[in-house]
């Protein structure tokens, strides 16, 4: 059979549809997605022009001006998105706060519906056939919801009895993984609010795993993590990948977590793809003429948003 992935050439020039992969070959289609959200009233920036007062009274006039602020309180988080993910590869996603990155990801995990455009995982359209989809996928979020007054060992059993598994294999499933993340065993029976801020984001990537999932939502699980527990979540990441045949897709403000994680990059700004391949592709494409290293991500950012991650996190967001 001819191998479809793309050569280190390719990749350098890839287009940000690959469409030559069958979409039976993939874990994960994404086409023409878009995604559009109303502004809060606080965060609504700019208002309508002020009507005359004579049309303001109006029938007319007062329908046009709730018209216009309809429309200038609409905002396009997700615009025109396209990309394919690979069986087995691990994407990254970077860009920042209110880029679209946890939008697209919520889309793809059917608590979303695109407005347009269509997604697709094995095959399985999100929207048509969500319920084959949620037995595909599973999701860490930074803030993943728990039951807070129950032990960590009772929302993990909640988990496995919601998806049908056996008890005794989700305890042995969800103790090795909390093994693998450098979880002490004796917190299992702390109610969650009793819990760190990383040993709550360990118990949900256990759980997101119970099921072992085929696609895996990674969105910024290490945000907030203390340096030893980041590097705890990185090292089940790269295991994960080596052991099973696991595909994941991870958003995350870390470049460098991306870089090390990750086989291909994406990068987002103001809701568009603006960049898509491996970290050193990306890089290559962005050298200055004449300069003897490669810029780092960092820098291709700057060159594509025109700012950097921090500066572009002051902006403030839109509700989603």
């Amino acid at each position: 059979m001819r191998n479809l992935e793309p050569s280190s050439a390719d990749r350098a020039e890839e287009p940000l549809i690959l469409s030559r992969i069958p979409i039976a070959e993939t874990a994960l289609h994404i086409e023409a997605v878009s995604k559009t959200f109303a502004r809060s009233a606080k965060r609504a920036k700019s208002k309508p022009a002020a009507l005359p007062w004579r049309q303001r009274m109006s029938l007319r006039g007062l329908r046009a001006g709730l018209t216009n602020a309809r429309r200038s309180e609409q905002k396009r988080v997700v615009d025109n998105v396209s990309l394919t993910v690979h069986r087995g590869e691990a994407l990254g996603i970077l860009g920042p706060n209110g880029c679209g990155k946890s939008t697209l990801v919520r889309m793809i995990s059917t608590l979303l519906i695109p407005d347009e455009g269509w997604i697709s995982v094995f095959g399985h359209d999100v929207v048509r056939d969500s319920r084959s989809v949620k037995c595909l996928i599973n999701r860490v979020s930074v803030d993943a919801a728990f039951f807070k007054k129950l032990s960590a060992l009772e929302n993990l059993l909640y988990t496995a009895r919601l998806y049908d598994v056996d008890a005794g294999k989700a305890i042995k499933k969800a103790t090795d993984i909390l093994d693998m993340l450098g979880f002490d065993k004796e917190h299992l029976e702390n109610s969650m609010e009793q819990l760190s801020r990383g040993q709550q984001q360990k118990v949900a990537i256990a759980r997101a795993f119970l099921t072992s999932p085929r696609l895996v939502l990674l969105d910024e699980p290490t945000t907030g993590l203390d340096p030893k527990s980041k590097k705890d979540v990185e090292a089940f990441i790269r295991e994960l990948r080596e052991a099973k045949d696991t595909t994941v897709v991870l958003t995350t403000h870390d470049m460098a977590e991306a870089e090390a994680l990750c086989d291909r990059i994406a990068i987002l700004n103001r809701g568009k793809l603006v960049a898509l391949g491996t970290a050193n592709a990306l890089k290559a494409r962005h050298r200055k003429p004449g300069a003897a290293e490669l810029p780092s991500l960092e820098d291709v950012f700057i060159e594509l948003a025109g700012e950097t991650i921090e500066q572009a996190d002051e902006v403030e967001g839109i509700e989603s």
